[in-house]
């Protein structure tokens, strides 16, 4: 079974290594998961970036629905594949 990513989208960097360090109590993720500043083209303002939480989820076992709602305490979502 090959793993199973998934991608939290949140709107700033503290809300992103918060949510970060709450995946781990949350829903017991082992692997610390990845933070990416991800901005528009063009868009160097610091103010404009969404911050990516990427998380590998080698059993399959984390429910995106619930992802979605966790990241959304952030007023963030869960990016579909």
């Amino acid at each position: 079974m090959s793993d199973v990513r998934h991608v939290l989208v949140l709107p700033d960097r503290d809300a992103a290594e918060e949510a970060s360090q709450a995946l781990g109590e949350r829903f017991g993720v082992d692997e610390e998961p990845r933070l990416v500043r991800d901005a528009l083209a063009g868009e160097d303002d610091a103010e404009d970036a969404q911050w990516l939480v990427l998380l590998t989820d080698g059993q399959g076992r984390l429910d995106p629905a619930e992802l979605d709602a966790f990241a959304g305490e952030w007023e963030g979502w869960r990016e579909e594949p």
